[in-house]
C-alpha cells in the first residue's frame, strides 16, 4: 500500500517551491501520479509511505499551450491527451496524435503529463523520442535568493540514463518549447510485449518533409527510444535521406546502416529485426502523409512492410 500524510496542491509557482522548501526530504512532486505507484512498488516489499505529495497539476503556467508556425510551448502538466483534442498540436507536431493513441489507455492518457513522462527517464517512455526529433529543450525553475530562476536544457541532454535527468532537488520542470513542424509527414511505430498498456521494447518517431513533387525527401528527422539506456536521433540515416529520392530501395538501404544501434540487455536479434522494419514502414507511413507520389513507392513494398 502507498501511504500519504499530506497531499498539498499549489496553485502558483511560489507555494509550490514553499511546499517543497518547507518539506525537503521527506515529499515528492506529481502531476498525473501515473508512475507514482509503480514506482513505490519497484523493489520494495510492504507498505512505501511518502510524507508528502506534491501536486502541481493547478498551477496554471505548467497547464499552459502555445503554438505557432515555428514553436510550440507547452506546460510540463500537459496531458498526453491533448495530441488528440487539440488541432493546433497534432498540426504542429505530426507524429504526436499517433504516439499518443499508443499511450496506455484512454483514463492514464488524460492524467499522464508530458513533464512526467520526461523527468520518469524510462528508456522506454514513447513521448520522449518524438520530443527529441522536434529538438525539444527543457525550461526548469527553481526559488533561489528569494526570486524564481529559470534555465533551459536541451532535452537529449536532460536525460542521463534510466531514471537520472539533470533535474536538481530544488527544481521543478515548468515546460517544454520544441519546433513546430506544420506540413511534415509524422508516424510513430511501437512494439511491446503485449496489445494493451505496452512497455516499448522499441518505438520510433519519424518526421518526413518531401518536395513539391512528392518524390525526393526535403527533410527527415528520426528518433528512437526502448534500444538504449536515452532516446537517440538517427542524423545519419536522416542525412543519408535528405535531398534523395523516395524510393524501395534508398528505403531498404537507410534502414541497414545502423543495425548496431540496439544496446539492450536482452533480446538484441529481436529488437535489431524490429528496428529495421519499423525504419522502412515509418518512413513509408510519414511519406505518404507527407503526400508522396503514389508512384514512388511499390505496392510490394507497402505491403511488406505494412
Amino acid at each position: 500500500m502507498l501511504i500519504c500524510d499530506e497531499y498539498l496542491t499549489p496553485v502558483s509557482l511560489d507555494e509550490a517551491f514553499a511546499a517543497m522548501h518547507q518539506h525537503r526530504g521527506r515529499s515528492r512532486i506529481v502531476a498525473g501520479c501515473t508512475d507514482t505507484l509503480p514506482w513505490a512498488r519497484e523493489g520494495r516489499a510492504g507498505d512505501v509511505e511518502i510524507p508528502v505529495l506534491i501536486d502541481v497539476s493547478k498551477i496554471p503556467e505548467l497547464n499552459d499551450i502555445k503554438v505557432d508556425e515555428r514553436r510550440v510551448r507547452m506546460g510540463a502538466a500537459t496531458p498526453i491527451q491533448r495530441f488528440l483534442d487539440n488541432a493546433a498540436l497534432a498540426r504542429a507536431m505530426p507524429e504526436m496524435p499517433r504516439c499518443a493513441v499508443w499511450f496506455a489507455d484512454d483514463q492514464i492518457r488524460a492524467q499522464a503529463t508530458i513533464g512526467g513522462n520526461i523527468v520518469n527517464a524510462s528508456p522506454a517512455a514513447d513521448v520522449t523520442p518524438c520530443l527529441v526529433a522536434h529538438e525539444a529543450n527543457v525550461e526548469l525553475a527553481a526559488m533561489r535568493d528569494g526570486r524564481i530562476v529559470r534555465r533551459s536544457v536541451a532535452l537529449r541532454d536532460f536525460i542521463l540514463g534510466p531514471g537520472k535527468t539533470v533535474l536538481a532537488d530544488d527544481e521543478l520542470v515548468v515546460a517544454v518549447e520544441c519546433d513546430a513542424l506544420p506540413g511534415y509527414g509524422g508516424s510513430f511505430e511501437k512494439v511491446g510485449h503485449r496489445r494493451s498498456l505496452v512497455i516499448s521494447i522499441v518505438c520510433l518517431a519519424t518526421l518526413v518533409k518531401l518536395d513539391a513533387q512528392g518524390r525526393n525527401f526535403d527533410e527527415v528527422r528520426l528518433a528512437i527510444a526502448g534500444i538504449r539506456p536515452v532516446p537517440r536521433r538517427l542524423h545519419e540515416i536522416e542525412d543519408f535521406l535528405r535531398g534523395g529520392p523516395l524510393s524501395s530501395a534508398r528505403l531498404e538501404e537507410a534502414a541497414d546502416m545502423q543495425l548496431d544501434l540496439v544496446q539492450s540487455r536482452t533480446r538484441q536479434e529481436y529488437r535489431r529485426d524490429v528496428v529495421r522494419g519499423f525504419l522502412v514502414r515509418g518512413l513509408i507511413n510519414a511519406a505518404k502523409r507527407a503526400g508522396a507520389d503514389p508512384d514512388a513507392l511499390t505496392p510490394e513494398m507497402e505491403a511488406a512492410y505494412g
